[in-house]
């Protein structure tokens, strides 16, 4: 039957390998990065806010504790979803990630001007919104929202496609 196939011109597939080429490999080991990485922003984002707060003494205002509400969860949770490589991660993370993302988009709404409010001060001292505090020359609230944003778009990246 392999030389019919092969008079007609049809090549029969390769046989499968017991070893299986890079093709073949699930992503998981990229699924498991993808989530590294949404763990690493928001340890980031949680040490970043820890520093402020703890070592600069500034006083978070409302907008930026209820940030943190939703940001310092999720460095627990995703270390040990990392840990155990928890592919489900996303169904209990990504309303956590996604809470925050709305207080940290009005947050920065508040911030651009768009929304006509004012921002509540940070306490004594710099303020969230304040010039001077700003970290590769994004104010705290665009960094808050771009962190939120990264874990909400690794989370679902992260999934195996064999547990979707």
């Amino acid at each position: 039957m392999n030389g019919s196939h092969r008079m007609l011109g049809h090549a029969l597939p390769p046989k499968a390998s017991a070893v299986p080429s890079d093709q073949e490999i699930p992503d998981s080991r990229h699924a498991w990065g993808r989530l590294f990485a949404a763990w690493m922003i928001a340890l980031a984002a949680t040490a970043g806010a820890l520093f402020i707060g703890e070592v600069m003494g500034q006083t978070p205002c409302h907008l930026c504790w209820h940030q943190r509400v939703f940001m310092f969860p999720l460095a627990v949770i995703l270390a040990v979803a990392t840990f155990r490589e928890d592919a489900d991660v996303w169904r209990y993370a990504l309303p956590v990630a996604a809470l925050g993302w709305l207080v940290a988009a009005f947050h920065s709404l508040l911030y651009a001007g768009i929304i006509p409010e004012a921002i509540k001060p940070c306490g004594q001292g710099l303020s969230c919104s304040s010039a001077d505090m700003t970290v590769l020359g994004l104010p705290l609230p665009y960094l808050s929202l771009t962190a939120f944003t990264g874990i909400a778009v690794l989370l679902p990246a992260s999934r195996k496609r064999s547990n979707v």
